[in-house]
């Protein structure tokens, strides 16, 4: 889940595993799966940004399990 502006200045947060485009025309419009879009005032390289960050601290909790040969 990443926070983001809307235009009018309202926080929200969006589940990121649901965007399908991001463009900027000249607002940044993110376009989710179920055809939702979503207007926000950060830039296309911030939302990237938030996601990346997002994904690295989710996937850093994942513990390693050690690997032993012929199982």
């Amino acid at each position: 889940m990443i926070k983001l502006t809307n235009l009018s200045g309202k926080m929200f947060v969006l589940n990121c595993d649901f965007i399908e485009t991001i463009e900027s025309n000249p607002d940044t419009v993110i376009k989710l799966f179920n055809d939702k879009k979503y207007v926000v005032k950060e830039s296309i390289d911030e939302v990237i940004s938030r996601v990346v960050e997002y994904k690295k601290e989710i996937f850093s909790k994942i513990p390693e399990i050690p690997y032993k040969e012929g199982e």
